[in-house]
């Protein structure tokens, strides 16, 4: 039990003491896990835990399901740990990488068609680009039927100007597949270009993605 083992060997105080990079994988696990049984250590919980999935790479893709399936996995514990390999994933996802670069209404398909296209409820997102054209951010800023007054400029410029962004390419999807826009797009876009001249930040674009089209108001002539 953890009790009987010195405290400086602790997982705990060997990471604050040592760092986390002097931790085994099992330690790390075990920090992640918090607590053991009545009948088992945290560490051996960690250790059992690895050797039923098969070290590091069973867990990078393990389930909820499978990880509650392990004695000594409840709920808690395994939300926790699917917590932290998400981040881990994320983390590795984003080290390294080249921002893309937002120049064309091709270049905003390329980056969100995939990932827009098929959803069943439209969903108003914006792009925040730096003065290279380089996506620093996005945020989806509205979920449902689109009209002037719900996508408000408030929520679209705040994080451009939380971000320094020097320019925004707004976007949404029309779950029928048809990317034709509606009176309401375009009203939507004239009210965004007016409060963006005023803050001093570009909206570049705004795109309608469909099911493997697009349409890019800028390019067809909507913009003021």
């Amino acid at each position: 039990m953890m009790r009987n083992v010195p405290e400086s060997e602790r997982p705990r105080e060997r990471m604050l003491n040592s760092g986390a990079a002097s931790l085994s994988n099992a330690e790390l696990i075990a920090i992640l896990l918090r607590t053991g049984s009545s009948r088992e250590s945290v560490l051996s919980l960690a250790c059992r835990l690895l050797n039923e999935v098969g070290e590091l790479r069973g867990l990078k893709s393990i389930s909820y399901e499978e990880l509650t399936a392990i004695k000594g996995i409840g709920p808690a514990k395994a939300l926790l740990l699917i917590a932290g390999l998400e981040l881990g994933k994320r983390i590795s996802g984003e080290s390294g990488s080249v921002r893309p670069a937002v120049r064309s209404p091709q270049d905003v398909a390329n980056v969100m068609m995939e990932e827009m296209r098929f959803l069943t409820q439209e969903h108003f997102v914006c792009l925040y680009l730096n003065t290279k054209n380089q996506l620093i951010g996005r945020t989806t800023v509205f979920i449902g039927s689109l009209n002037s007054s719900i996508v408000h400029p408030r929520e679209v410029f705040k994080e451009a100007i939380r971000k320094s962004s020097a320019s925004v390419v707004c976007l949404h999807n029309h779950p029928s597949g048809d990317p034709t826009p509606s009176r309401e797009d375009v009203e939507v876009t004239h009210r965004l270009q007016e409060a963006g001249r005023i803050l001093g930040i570009d909206v570049l674009d705004h795109v309608i993605i469909g099911d493997g089209r697009f349409y890019s108001l800028k390019e067809k002539g909507h913009f003021k």
